[in-house]
């Protein structure tokens, strides 16, 4: 059993809670991934804002 499952298993709770693979946590934790999506979210934003105005 893995040490993340083993928090899990101790409270019925959260037994149906999904724990992230691991390409899911290389990816939150990618500096350049994360910029990336940064971009992407505000230039989203800026298209939303810019047809309210």
């Amino acid at each position: 059993m893995k040490k993340e499952e083993e928090n899990f298993a101790l409270n019925e709770q959260f037994n149906l809670t999904m724990i992230p693979g691991s390409f899911a946590r290389k990816m939150r934790t990618c500096k350049i991934w994360q910029f990336f999506r940064f971009i992407v979210i505000n230039i989203k934003m800026l298209i939303v804002v810019s047809k309210s105005h």
